[in-house]
């Protein structure tokens, strides 16, 4: 993340943050919600690695209210990766309230609501981002929900919808007074989806603004801990939520270095515990995507073919024998 020269800039040593009674200490650095990515297995090895809060992969409140078991799977959490949120996204006010309901049944830390998904699957339906181009139902359903629930519940949107409708400043405080506890703010607009760069100054602008009370959650183009670092320092938010730049990398939350055998070893602990509580063929295509995406394998000469046979694996036996056989790729 390219950070500006002329910004103001905080000191890094900030008061201990909270959402709720939930107790962070300083500059907590946050798992995002990614469907797809956040797994339970995913999820344990980002708490093992320093990440202060994790999230379930993001679930459809109409999914939810309707039953649907591949979603009701979604919310299986463990006591050993708390603090945990489960953020729910949805249009339609009454199942949005059902579905918070349901979620806290399952016993999260938090109920964390998605109006920054900029997919056209779910912004192009009016979820998601897309409820930055109806605020009066965005607020009714935060209301709503905070109104449904005991649990703290939080919100994650992005800076407006474009260029031409940057609304954050004041969205941030109609958020506020539904009674949300914190607030994350992904650096770009729904339109800009994941390309350019984050524009973080809004969410100092944001932060700075006297009649904010609650957490500020800073979030886009962040790519290890030092870069958190600057961000906090720059911006003076309350935490800092890496979302893309953890694929395959849960190790990104420590500031230990390992080598390639440690990071594989890693990887393949993920495939053991996805299959463990999943099972067998799910667990795999969840860590594929976690194996595609991870830079360990980068500059190992000739590894195309090893990639293909690594992605198209269907069972444990073959995938963890393919991840053995790249020890010896490195000599």
């Amino acid at each position: 993340m390219k950070l500006p020269n002329n910004i103001r800039k905080y000191c890094i040593f900030a008061p201990e943050m909270k959402i709720g009674e939930i107790e962070f200490g300083q500059n907590p650095v946050f798992l995002a919600p990614m469907e797809d990515v956040t797994d339970i297995g995913f999820r344990l090895l980002c708490k093992r690695f320093g990440a202060a809060m994790v999230y379930t992969e993001f679930v459809s409140a109409e999914a939810l209210v309707r039953d649907v078991k591949s979603t009701i799977q979604k919310l299986t959490i463990s006591d050993t990766e708390r603090p945990v949120g489960i953020q729910i996204y949805g249009r339609d006010v009454d199942a949005m309230v059902e579905a918070a309901k349901i979620v806290e049944q399952a016993g999260p830390d938090l109920i964390d609501i998605n109006f920054g998904c900029p997919v056209k699957k779910v912004a192009g339906k009016g979820a998601g981002a897309g409820m930055l181009q109806n605020i009066p139902k965005m607020l009714e359903i935060t209301r709503k929900v905070v109104d449904a629930v005991k649990l703290p519940v939080t919100v994650k949107t992005r800076l407006g919808w474009n260029h031409e409708q940057l609304i954050i400043t004041e969205l941030a405080e109609q958020l506020q007074d539904c009674g949300i506890k914190a607030l994350t703010i992904h650096g770009r607009t729904r339109s800009q989806m994941y390309t350019g760069n984050a524009d973080w100054t809004l969410i100092g602008e944001v932060k700075r603004n006297p009649r904010i009370h609650i957490p500020i959650i800073g979030n886009g183009d962040i790519h290890s801990l030092d870069e958190a670092d600057k961000a906090f320092e720059t911006y003076g938010v309350d935490a800092i939520m890496i979302g893309r730049a953890t694929f395959g990398c849960p190790w990104i939350f420590s500031r230990e270095e390992l080598d390639f055998n440690q990071k594989l070893d890693i990887l393949e602990e993920l495939l053991r515990i996805n299959v463990e509580r999943i099972d067998e063929k799910r667990g795999i295509l969840h860590t594929r995507r976690h194996l595609a995406a991870t830079p360990i394998f980068k500059g190992i000469p000739d590894f195309r073919q090893t990639r293909i046979a690594m992605l198209r694996a269907e069972t444990m036996d073959e995938l963890m024998q393919i991840l053995e056989g790249t020890r010896k790729l490195l000599g």
